[in-house]
């Protein structure tokens, strides 16, 4: 069978991409109904000529050569790329721009092409097909585009639309081939985007640069070969904007002439980042400068405007005059090099500080006047950590300039536009990390931002009218492609995903590169892994984080989760044709897999360390040798993306270890013991790091499974059984030999238990030993559990995630929505809309209001944590309200600032992913309660709330939601609960 009859067969069966007859919706693009007979681009193996006038931009000429490849790829045969109309031909496509095509303005002209919803926008374009458009032509798809990208953009939607993948080449994606191919006739809209500028910023970029060296330019450190690749990228993505590698390892971008002018070529906006004004890459280009400009005593002027003004005033003019021909983007302002802090010997204080910045940017605005003219546009002000303090202080930014508000670096925007610089001439955009390096933590190795908590941002970010500019900074690109493209894809059209079908873009995506048959489950393999990388990123793993010892082992329970995450990986990929392997173990497979054996390696060196404290023998070493194991596994399966994956293609490009920047957590380390030739029974039960004095609690409303841990304190082998003290308790195991450890399951057989609270035994006997583990069984009967109303208290406590509401109360035009793939759990809640004012008083009466049943077995005073996810607003505050029943809320105020600390509240916040906060409630009487959640500031998200009654353990994540009849029937084969003996 050869590869292009492979590849037809699988078409059939549905697993090649999506293709033109039951094409998904693409952005914004609108499609008119239409009878009429799709376009063939190719038919029975014959492809159809393109036409592109010679006048066109050459961003246009080029892509439409870009189209004639991608046809190629699909019917292994290319059509011709014309720059005259022929003289007879019965189908053709048109490529042009509005206004630059002659052909394209004849169409308009004579009113055969309606231009009416593109004409005169923003990269907008039409695509449809046209009859006797031309002497001698008998049918012609045009694609006309408003401008330059517009045009690009119509070009790489036929080829997404005959499936090819903008992730191609990035990814691997396998293109199939047909003998024919067809689009349909239209007409196909793609109004203006609703963002201006959308791009990327790759930013610690070693394993970027170490791949581009050895496989794409051995002479340089990411040169034009490189970029090519880039911005062909950033084209079918929709994008047109790059920040592009900075830093001392890499080659800087104006180092090679032919950057720049293939930028222009392909019709990429180039700019640079914060610390690079006016396009000055310091960390290369300061140095060699200060050198040719030393001061008249002969020493190195320093980067510092209060001591050097006008040699650094003639650094920036060089590259404004050199640069001044191409479509940039300007960064004005200043900080020190190398993304250091501004540096002002003589000026110490925030006034004097606020006065030199005034200064910088009246210099450069000069600048630019004088060398670019009116060119010189977008000029941005990007206000990133102390240069917000700054700009808070008085900094003043001319009108005209486009302020770039940045996250804190975790996701979190940290301030965002008033209603005065919502009015500004040049607009709001941010600057966004789906990838980063600093503090607290870095996280550079996998995409592991919840699209859901992004979907949140940005939706946030255009509400407040931030749509001149978004940047990502992606890294080194791989790993980032699924953020990638769903940042892009908001940039587009931020409205077409809403908090209830963000999951549905990885449907749609994962469709796209997989087959649609495949969608649905990659999709959710996907909402997994990124649910379990919002309760620890992996790259923010280490020793001591789960507790191994409450709630079920929690720390097991989330490797058991991994673990049924990682089988129904291996199974998918087990069932996709072969050329579809390397694109699957590059977006699905590797980033799971490696997610897995991060958290694995941990977990097992938490337990090689409890073991030693609980005085295990051939257990202690067994734990260590897993860990070890998990380390050694997941070089091995980052050698083989770097050696096998696509043939070595991406030789250096994924490393967890990189030399030069951080690196994510590597191997822990483990305790062995020496070898004794002894045995002894030892055991723990659950809720104890030692011994039972714990008892092991059980619930006929949460149905709990516990366990106890028999484990042996030397190295030889002994016999040992269990015996439980009423028929009504069920083991997994009873007993057996025992040479290390085993893990012994422990439930109530409920239909026999009696009701009531029992306090029955658990007798383990082993190596001359005898040890009991207490219980407490609480049994209200299957009939009061299925009347329960509401969250029934167990165990000491009730945990509610907080999507589970029994009612809402939309208040003052505000309201809260549930955001479905948010948080540590399923989805969590947000105050909307989030440019709504805060509420501070009456707030019963004026505040939107989420209702809680909650059923209270105890009285008493009780503390009561709100899990919020930790947004910030570094100009205003983050309160929510809580309260009992008809009792006064109670305000709670999270974290507003960012920081930039370790160690600090917001450290923690980012760290976890969430912020808690705590207050009291008090319950007088046992039964039903109403728990009340109030907004006091918008756009404030909720996760999870949890109530301490008397009994709940320390633990890093919350308990396991309470038994509710609706929201939570069986808590204990909740996802993870059922935890395999690992």
């Amino acid at each position: 069978m050869t590869r292009k009859s492979f590849l037809r067969g699988m078409a059939a069966v549905g697993a090649a991409p999506l293709l033109p007859a039951a094409v998904l919706p693409i952005a914004t693009a609108e499609a008119a109904p239409s009878t009429r007979p799709d376009f063939p681009l190719l038919r029975n193996g014959t492809p159809t000529d393109v036409f592109v006038d010679a006048a066109d931009d050459p961003a246009v000429i080029r892509a439409a050569g870009d189209l004639v490849a991608d046809v190629e790829r699909v019917g292994g045969v290319g059509p011709r790329l014309l720059h005259t109309v022929p003289r007879r031909a019965e189908l053709l496509v048109v490529v042009g721009t509005i206004g630059t095509s002659p052909v394209i303005d004849r169409l308009v002209r004579h009113r055969r092409l309606d231009v009416s919803r593109v004409e005169g926008r923003w990269e907008a374009s039409v695509t449809q097909v046209v009859d006797r458009p031309l002497p001698g032509v008998d049918r012609a798809l045009v694609i006309a585009g408003s401008d330059r990208r517009g045009t690009v953009y119509g070009v790489y939607e036929t080829s997404e639309r005959i499936g090819v993948s903008p992730w191609y080449w990035w990814a691997d994606v396998p293109v199939v081939r047909r003998d024919t191919v067809t689009v349909p006739a239209g007409p196909f809209v793609r109004h203006e985007p609703a963002v201006r500028y959308r791009g990327i910023f790759i930013n610690d970029e070693q394993n970027l640069t170490t791949w581009s060296h050895r496989t794409q330019e051995p002479d340089k450190n990411i040169g034009p070969r490189t970029y090519e690749r880039v911005f062909e990228l950033l084209l079918r993505l929709k994008a047109n904007y790059l920040w592009p590698a900075m830093h001392p390892y890499s080659d800087f971008f104006n180092k090679h002439r032919e950057n720049p002018e293939l930028a222009d070529r392909y019709g990429i906006v180039v700019g640079s980042s914060h610390p690079e004004a006016m396009l000055r890459n310091g960390v290369h280009e300061w140095e060699p400068w200060a050198e040719e400009h030393r001061n008249p005593d002969g020493t190195l002027p320093l980067y510092d405007y209060t001591v050097n003004p006008a040699v650094i005033s003639d650094y920036w003019r060089a590259r404004a005059r050199q640069n001044a021909g191409y479509e940039s983007s300007w960064t004005i302002g200043m900080r020190g090099l190398h993304d250091s802090a501004l540096e002002t010997k003589y000026a110490t204080t925030i006034p004097e500080k606020v006065a030199v910045m005034n200064d910088i940017i009246t210099d450069q605005r000069r600048i630019l006047a004088e060398e670019v003219g009116e060119a010189a546009q977008p000029q941005i002000f990007i206000p990133y950590k102390e240069v917000l303090e700054l700009y808070n202080a008085g900094v003043r930014v001319p009108d005209d300039v486009t302020l770039i508000w940045p996250d804190d670096n975790h996701g979190n925007m940290r301030q965002l536009p008033d209603e005065a610089e919502r009015r500004r001439a040049g607009g709001n955009g941010i600057y966004y990390h789906l990838s980063y390096w600093g503090r607290p933590r870095s996280y550079l190795w996998l995409d592991t931002t919840q699209l859901s908590k992004v979907w949140q941002e940005l939706r946030r970010v255009h509400d407040h009218q931030a749509d001149r500019m978004w940047i990502f900074n992606v890294g080194d690109i791989k790993s980032i492609e699924t953020g990638l493209s769903f940042c892009l894809d908001m940039a587009w059209d931020v409205d077409r995903w809403g908090p209830g079908n963000v999951e549905e873009f990885l449907v749609e995506w994962a469709g796209r590169q997989f087959g649609r048959r495949h969608g649905s489950e990659i999709a959710a393999i996907r909402t997994e892994y990124y649910r379990l990388a919002a309760e620890r990123r992996p790259e923010f793993i280490d020793k001591a984080i789960f507790s191994t010892v409450h709630h079920g082992d929690e720390a097991e329970r989330r490797m058991s989760a991994y673990e049924q995450l990682l089988d129904r990986v291996r199974k998918l990929g087990a069932k996709l044709p072969e050329p579809y392997r390397d694109a699957f173990y590059e977006l699905v497979e590797y980033p799971v897999h490696g997610a897995y054996l991060m958290n694995l390696k941990y977990y097992w060196a938490d337990r090689n360390a409890l073991a030693v404290r609980q005085g295990r023998g051939a257990g202690t070493n067994r734990f260590a040798d897993l860990a070890e194991a998990a380390h050694s596994e997941e070089q091995a399966i980052t050698r083989r993306y770097n050696s096998e994956i696509a043939g070595g293609k991406w030789d250096g490009i994924v490393n967890p270890y990189p030399s030069q920047i951080p690196k994510a957590p590597g191997r822990p380390a483990v305790t062995r013991v020496p070898r004794q030739e002894t045995s002894g029974l030892g055991l723990a039960a659950e809720g104890n790091e030692t011994g039972a004095s714990r008892p092991l609690s059980f619930s006929s409303y949460t149905r709990d499974r516990r366990f106890v841990d028999v484990f042996n304190t030397g190295f030889l082998p002994f016999r040992w059984q269990a015996e439980p003290s009423h028929p009504w308790i069920r083991l997994s195991t009873a007993g057996g030999e025992l040479t290390d450890q085993t893990r012994v399951r422990v439930e109530i057989d409920w239909p026999r238990a009696p009701e009531g609270t029992h306090h029955p035994t658990l007798t383990f006997t082993g190596a001359g030993t005898t040890a009991e583990v207490r219980l407490r069984v609480v049994n209200d009967g299957e009939r009061a559990r299925q009347r329960a109303r509401g969250f029934v208290e167990a165990h000491g406590y009730v945990s509610i995630d907080a999507a589970h509401f029994d009612r809402q109360v939309a208040r003052g035009g505000a309201r809260w929505r549930v955001v479905r793939g948010l948080g540590r759990r399923t989805a969590a809640v947000e105050a909307v809309p989030t440019t709504a004012p805060p509420v501070t008083e009456d707030l019963p009466t004026r505040s939107p209001e989420l209702r809680y049943r909650v059923r209270f077995t105890s009285t008493g005073t009780f503390p009561v944590t709100v899990f919020r996810l930790p947004s910030l607003d570094e100009r205003g505050k983050r309160r929510l309200a809580i309260a009992l029943d008809d009792k006064p809320p109670t305000v709670l105020s999270g974290q507003a600032i960012a920081t930039g600390n370790r160690g600090d509240a917001w450290a923690r916040n980012v760290e976890e992913g969430i912020e808690k906060l705590t207050t009291t409630v008090t319950v007088t009487e046992p039964g039903e309660h109403v728990l009340r959640l109030f907004m006091t500031d918008p756009a404030i998200a909720v996760d999870q709330i949890v109530i301490d009654t008397g009994g709940l353990p320390a633990s890093y994540l919350a308990p396991p939601e309470s038994y509710h009849r609706v929201f939570s029937p069986d808590p204990a084969v909740a996802p993870g609960a059922e935890a395999p003996d690992l």
